[in-house]
């Protein structure tokens, strides 16, 4: 019997569900199934330019994990793209860390699990706090 999968850590899950080719009017055929590690791995790797041992450490698996999780992404992409078929993007064995938050005063990052609608970073008991997923879209620009 395998050995179960760990959850990979993702931010917040992606902002839609999925892609269709356009301007392609043939039968239609089954989509392709994305998990949600894949797309991270995906969207890690190639959009914010890390390298997979930096992939790893952020998903909470192993840099040869990422590798297959990546190559798989990379095929379903290909095979999307080569057969103009639809890309659904769910399922999998994520967790989404979505109640992080980042100062911008003092930069730190912290976890507020009890009371989201006073956020006073504990540092520097700045009110400048954003949810961690809208700091790291703020850091990379």
């Amino acid at each position: 019997m395998p050995r179960p999968k760990i959850n990979r850590k993702m931010v917040t899950p992606p902002k839609f569900k999925g892609f269709k080719p356009y301007g392609y009017y043939a039968e239609e055929q089954a989509p392709v199934s994305m998990l949600f590690e894949e797309y991270e791995t995906i969207r890690l790797c190639d959009y914010e330019l890390l390298s997979q041992s930096e992939v790893a450490q952020f998903m909470g698996v192993s840099r040869p994990t990422v590798t297959r999780i990546y190559e798989s992404a990379r095929r379903k992409v290909a095979i999307a793209f080569s057969e103009a078929r639809s890309i659904v993007i769910e399922g999998g064995n994520v967790f989404f860390d979505s109640n992080w938050f980042h100062c911008k005063n003092c930069k730190s990052h912290f976890n507020n699990p009890e009371n989201h609608k006073k956020l006073i970073c504990p540092v520097c008991d700045s009110k400048s706090v954003l949810p961690v997923n809208h700091a790291q879209n703020n850091l990379t620009t």
